[in-house]
């Protein structure tokens, strides 16, 4: 699935040492093809800017809790007509879709704006943590497949959010991006080629040990 691609289904039992598919980790949009910003709108000032003054001051708000929290190494751009953060291809070009790895992104939809987390769509543990800091916070959690709807600021446990971002380094995203790739049917055939054994072949080993102890 690339970045333009319908989101896929993901199960809350996934964690860090279930790798997602590669489309996982790359945004999935949700949003309306309809809302896309004017093709003159090539930054994420310019997207604030073109946005309705409420609406402006929401998705600038958010986008000053991300660029607070990220860590290093990823890149804040305009990414298939959102704001985006990502490994840049100039530091990995080497994706399945020729798209930056994307880890947070926000949108301003017709009838809402949309924060992506995707890191607690690929971890259970930061997706219940994201469930725990709405339920704390007394906020109602708008989740779609892959992302968190709102309609303020306001609607968000913003402290708590921000932790979560600040969690995953540009180094693990990578390597949890690889892991991934992993999975998948090109992965595994390099992996042969290779002459690595294949990774239902090292689950299905350990196992067999597990039964032998």
């Amino acid at each position: 699935m690339g970045v333009g691609a319908s989101a896929p289904t993901f199960s809350s039992q996934q964690n860090l040492s279930s790798p997602a598919p590669p489309g996982a980790i790359h945004f999935a949009r949700e949003h309306d093809e309809s809302m896309k910003p004017p093709s003159n709108v090539k930054t994420p000032a310019q997207y604030i800017a073109s946005l309705p003054a409420d609406r402006a001051k929401t998705i600038a708000t958010v986008r000053a809790l991300v660029n607070k929290h990220i860590p290093r190494g990823y890149e804040e751009c305009l990414v298939w007509g959102t704001i985006g953060w990502t490994i840049p291809l100039s530091r990995y070009p080497d994706t399945y879709n020729k798209q930056p790895i994307c880890y947070v992104a926000i949108s301003s939809q017709k009838n809402s704006c949309s924060l992506y987390l995707m890191g607690a769509f690929w971890s259970a543990s930061q997706l219940q943590q994201l469930k725990a800091a709405f339920k704390a916070a007394g906020k109602k959690l708008d989740m779609g497949k892959c992302c968190v709807h709102f309609e303020s600021p306001d609607d968000l446990p913003l402290q708590a959010i921000g932790k979560l971002i600040s969690a995953i380094s540009s180094e693990k995203w990578i390597e949890m991006y690889e892991q991934s790739r992993l999975m998948t049917k090109a992965g595994q055939a390099q992996r042969a080629k290779q002459g690595a054994p294949s990774t239902s072949k090292v689950a299905a080993k350990r196992v067999d040990t597990k039964r032998r102890r």
